[in-house]
């Protein structure tokens, strides 16, 4: 998915925006370090995961306890997930690069790796 696919799955998505926030590569999308990414990831409130749980989204629980929602094929919902603060981005609410540097080294995966790498050098280039 593209920054324009985000937009518009996220004006679709009948939640208000001021209860998420999008996190790990669609938030990279949204800041330009990459062009694309697989799904939506979004951190939300637990008012919000409540009215997700209630509309009969609740698809399991992280390993730390927070309840995790599918919602459709390509958004996915995770309860209070955020390190560092939100910021707006091209309109939509997204975690911050220091959050989503954070973000990506706890989960340590090689993708995360990867994805570290690219904001690295996102961040050489902008000089930010």
């Amino acid at each position: 998915m593209n920054r324009e696919q985000i937009r518009e799955a996220l004006e679709a998505f009948p939640y208000p925006k001021s209860e998420y926030w999008v996190v790990a590569g669609g938030a990279m999308v949204l800041y330009g370090i990459r062009p694309e990414t697989g799904d939506i990831d979004l951190g939300c409130t637990r008012a919000l995961a409540d009215r997700l749980e209630a509309d009969g989204y609740l698809n399991g629980r992280t390993d730390d306890g927070r309840r995790r929602f599918r919602c459709g094929e390509k958004i996915e919902v995770f309860e209070e997930w955020l390190c560092g603060s939100v910021c707006t981005v091209d309109g939509l609410n997204a975690v911050s690069i220091d959050g989503l540097i954070a973000m990506k080294t706890e989960l340590n995966r090689e993708k995360d790796r990867r994805d570290l790498a690219l904001i690295r050098a996102f961040l050489e280039r902008t000089g930010e």
